[in-house]
C-alpha cells in the first residue's frame, strides 16, 4: 500500500479562505486573457488555469528585510501548494523614492529565496506604473459618476475639516462642484496647469463615516517627478489607496493578501472596486483583502528610514551589511533560502501582533546547516603549541597525515585531509596553568587528544616579560594517532581542536552578532541607536584547516567548536580567505 510521505503543512486562517473559497468554487468561473487588462480585456480570455492569484507588491524605494521574507514565502508559497500563481509586482505609484537598483535587488532576493514569478508559459512580473492610463479613467469615471471631486483647500485646511474619532468631518467648499466642473478641473491637474500640493482629486464617501479613512480620502495628486517607468508622461500620480486595489483587480488576484495596519484601509479597498465593477470596467467577482500580522522580531529593527539611518551614518558597512536584517544583509551572513523558509514557515500566519524571538530564526540556520555544512577546523585565538618531544618519537621535520570526514553523516562527500607536525596552533582558551573544576582540557600534567590526532600530555607554558603566555607544551604519547590499532589504550576527558603550523591557513574572522543589546531597540519612541551591540563584530585572525583554501564565496561550513560560518560574498577571495560567523553551535543569549 503507498503511503503518501508528503509533510502536512500547517493550517492557518488564510489556507482555511483559501480552501473554503475553492471548494464553494468562488473564483471558478474567472477568465484570464494573459495578461492584466479591465473587464473587456478578460472577458475575451480563456478559462483561468490558475486556481488562485496571489501577489508580492513591494514598492521599489528600498532593500528588502526579514519581514518580507515572510510575505515573500507566504505569497508564493500559498500560490504554490493550491495550484495558483503569485504576480512580482512592482508598486512604483511614488516617483520621488523609487529606483532601478532596488527593482533589481528585488528580483535577485525572490529567485534567491527559491521562487518565481514564471508560470503556465507567461512571465507575471508587472509595475503599477503600467497601469496608470486605467487609473486615470477610472478616476475620470468616477467623477462623471458623482464619487470623486477635486478639493482645492490647503493641505491645513483638509486635514482641520477631516475630523477625529469623536467628531465628524465637515464638507469641503469643492464638494458639491458639478461632474463636469470636476472633470475639467481634473483634467487641467493632468495637463500641468497648477502647482504641485494645489488640488487634489478626492474621493465622495461619507465625511461622518466612524471609519476616519472613508472620509472622501484623496485619490490623485499633483506632483511633477520623472519617474523611473514613465519618465515626465504625468505631472499627477495615484495615491496608493486608490492604486493598489485596482492593480490587484487588472491582475484577478483572488487573495490581496497584507498585513494587520492596512485593515481599516479594507472599507475603501471594496467601495472602490464595487463602484468601478458597477460602472463594467473592472471583472468580477474582484479581489478580497485580507490582513495578517507582520514579522516582529526582537534585536531587529525593520523601519526603512532606521535601517537607511545606519547605513548613512556608517554604524553598518552597507545595507549588505552581515548584521542587518535586509535579505541580501542575512544572505551575507550565511542564511539560506532554506532557512528563512523554515522560519516563515514556523512563526506561522495569525491576526494577532506578537513577538518573535531571533534565536527562532537562528534555530532554523542551524537545522538547515547541519545536516548539508561541510566540517573543518579553526583556531580564532590561535597561541602555538610546541610537541617538545616530536622529533625524538617522530623524526625530525617529519609531518604526520591525518584525515576526517567532510560529513560525519554524509560519507559520499569523502574525507578531508590535513597534516600534524612539531607545532600546531590551538585555542588560547584550551590552555590553563591553573584549571577550574571540571576543566578537561591541557594543563601541566593533564592528557588532551588532539581530534584526529594523537594524543598529548601537557607540560607547561612559555611566557613573556608581561607574563602573557606565547608557547604552550606538551609530549607526544606514541601509537595513540585516531584511527589506528591501540589509539584508545590511553583513555582521555578533554578533546581539543587544532590546525597544523605547516598548512594551516591564515584567514580573516569576523564574529558577527546582534546588532542590538535590547530586544525591542526603538519600542516607545526609545533611541535605537543607543541600544547598540558595541560587540556586534570583531575581527581575528585565524587559522583553518587547508581544505578551505580552496572554499568559493558563499561557501558554508561548520568550524568545529565554534559554530557555522561562511566565506563572505564580497571580500573572500581564494588566497585571502575572510569568513563570516553565521551563528553558533547553540544559542548564546538564552543563558
Amino acid at each position: 500500500m503507498h503511503v503518501d510521505t508528503t509533510p502536512i503543512k500547517p493550517s492557518n486562517f488564510l489556507r482555511q479562505i483559501i480552501e473554503h473559497d475553492l471548494a464553494d468554487g468562488t473564483y471558478a468561473n474567472r477568465r484570464w486573457a494573459g495578461s492584466p487588462g479591465d473587464s473587456a480585456h478578460q472577458a475575451g480570455g480563456q478559462s483561468d488555469p490558475a486556481k488562485i492569484r496571489t501577489r508580492f507588491p513591494p514598492e521599489p524605494n528600498g532593500y528588502l528585510h526579514v519581514g518580507h521574507a515572510k510575505s515573500i514565502c507566504l505569497n508564493f508559497g500559498l500560490a504554490r501548494d493550491y495550484g495558483g500563481v503569485c504576480h512580482l509586482r512592482f508598486d512604483d505609484t511614488n516617483p520621488e523614492k523609487e529606483d532601478l537598483e532596488y527593482v533589481n535587488a528585488i528580483k535577485d532576493t525572490v529567485r534567491w529565496l527559491g521562487f518565481d514569478w514564471n508560470a503556465n508559459g507567461t512571465s507575471h512580473l508587472y509595475q503599477a506604473s503600467d497601469y496608470f492610463d486605467f487609473m486615470y479613467r477610472a478616476a475620470e469615471y468616477l467623477i462623471e459618476a458623482g464619487h470623486a471631486y477635486v478639493d482645492e483647500q490647503s493641505a491645513e485646511a483638509m486635514r482641520d475639516n477631516r475630523g477625529d474619532f469623536g467628531k465628524p468631518g465637515v464638507d469641503s467648499p469643492f464638494r458639491a462642484r458639478t461632474p463636469a466642473e470636476n472633470l475639467a478641473r481634473f483634467r487641467e491637474m493632468r495637463d500641468g496647469l497648477h502647482e504641485d500640493g494645489s488640488m487634489v482629486l478626492r474621493s465622495k464617501i461619507d465625511m461622518a463615516s466612524p471609519n476616519i479613512n472613508m472620509r472622501d480620502p484623496a485619490i490623485y495628486r499633483i506632483r511633477r517627478a520623472t519617474h523611473h517607468n514613465t519618465g515626465d508622461k504625468w505631472c499627477i500620480y495615484p495615491m496608493y489607496t486608490f492604486a493598489h486595489p485596482i492593480e490587484d483587480a487588472l491582475e484577478q488576484i483572488t487573495h490581496s493578501i497584507c498585513t494587520l495596519e492596512f485593515e481599516d484601509q479594507r472599507p475603501f479597498y471594496d467601495w472602490l472596486l464595487d463602484r468601478l465593477c458597477e460602472g463594467g470596467l473592472l471583472a468580477q467577482p474582484h479581489p478580497h483583502q485580507y490582513e495578517f500580522a507582520r514579522l516582529n522580531l526582537t534585536y531587529v529593527i525593520t523601519s526603512k528610514r532606521k535601517l537607511a539611518a545606519l547605513v548613512y551614518d556608517k554604524r553598518v558597512s552597507g545595507w549588505d551589511d552581515p548584521r542587518m536584517p535586509t535579505i541580501v544583509g542575512l544572505r551575507r551572513r550565511g542564511y539560506t533560502p532554506e532557512a528563512i523558509q523554515l522560519f516563515a514557515e514556523r512563526i506561522g500566519v495569525t491576526k494577532s501582533d506578537s513577538w518573535i524571538d531571533y534565536s527562532t530564526l537562528e534555530g532554523c540556520l542551524r537545522e538547515t546547516l547541519d545536516v548539508s555544512a561541510p566540517r573543518a577546523m579553526a583556531v580564532l585565538d590561535p597561541v602555538k603549541l610546541v610537541l617538545t618531544n616530536w622529533d625524538e618519537v617522530m623524526g625530525e621535520g617529519f609531518v604526520d597525515d591525518c584525515s576526517a570526514p567532510v560529513h560525519p553523516h554524509l560519507p559520499d562527500l569523502g574525507r578531508r585531509q590535513f597534516t600534524i607536525g612539531r607545532e600546531v596552533w590551538i585555542e588560547r582558551s584550551d590552555f590553563e596553568e591553573t584549571p577550574p573544576k571540571g576543566f578537561f582540557r591541557l594543563f601541566p600534567g593533564n592528557k588532551t587528544r588532539l581530534k584526529y590526532g594523537h594524543v598529548i600530555e601537557c607540560t607547561g607554558c612559555a611566557k613573556d616579560a608581561a607574563g602573557h603566555i606565547t608557547e604552550v607544551q606538551a609530549k607526544l604519547i606514541p601509537d595513540t594517532k585516531s584511527g589506528t590499532p591501540g589509539s584508545d589504550a590511553v583513555k582521555v576527558k578533554g578533546v581539543i581542536t587544532w590546525v597544523a603550523v605547516a598548512d594551516g591557513v591564515p584567514a580573516e574572522v569576523r564574529l558577527y552578532d546582534r546588532l542590538f543589546t535590547e530586544a525591542q531597540p526603538d519600542a516607545g519612541g526609545k533611541d535605537f541607536i543607543e541600544s547598540l551591540n558595541p560587540d556586534s563584530l570583531k575581527t581575528v585572525t585565524a587559522y583553518v584547516e587547508p581544505s578551505l583554501a580552496s572554499a568559493k564565496a558563499d561557501d558554508k561550513f561548520q568550524f568545529e567548536r565554534h559554530g557555522y560560518f561562511v566565506a563572505d560574498r564580497k571580500d573572500h577571495a581564494v588566497g585571502k580567505p575572510v569568513f563570516n560567523r553565521a551563528v553558533g553551535l547553540k544559542d548564546g543569549w538564552g543563558k
